[in-house]
């Protein structure tokens, strides 16, 4: 699947509820999906899974205006990031906090923060 289509694919579709028995994204998946999201990067913060990125903007009013547009976002897939805005510079992680870790929500939720920023 080329890269257009896959994010396609997760910009179209909702994030799901999701339970604490839910299992996470492979090791597989996750290297496989951010290939197709090559700006995201994962890390591990307290034993936590995550995937990062750092958005640019001219100036604080561009990186607020971004950060609203992102919890509007988070609001609607009932799916909530950790957003840390600064002058000109946002940064958004996601993360399941159900089950600690990465799952399909947050890939979901990292394209369409990405078609925010387009």
């Amino acid at each position: 699947m080329d890269d257009s289509t896959f994010t396609s694919h997760l910009v179209h579709s909702s994030c799901k509820a999701c339970r604490s028995d839910a299992k996470p994204l492979t090791v597989e998946a996750l290297k496989e999906a951010l290939t197709h999201l090559p700006n995201w990067q994962r890390m591990t913060v307290n034993g936590t899974e995550q995937i990062k990125r750092v958005f640019t903007f001219k100036n604080f009013a561009q990186a607020m205006t971004f950060t609203q547009q992102v919890a509007e976002l988070a609001e609607q897939e009932n799916h909530h990031p950790a957003i840390l805005t600064e002058w000109g510079k946002v940064t958004v992680s996601w993360w399941t906090h159900e089950i600690g870790g990465l799952h399909q929500n947050d890939l979901i939720c990292a394209a369409k923060t990405d078609q925010i920023a387009d």
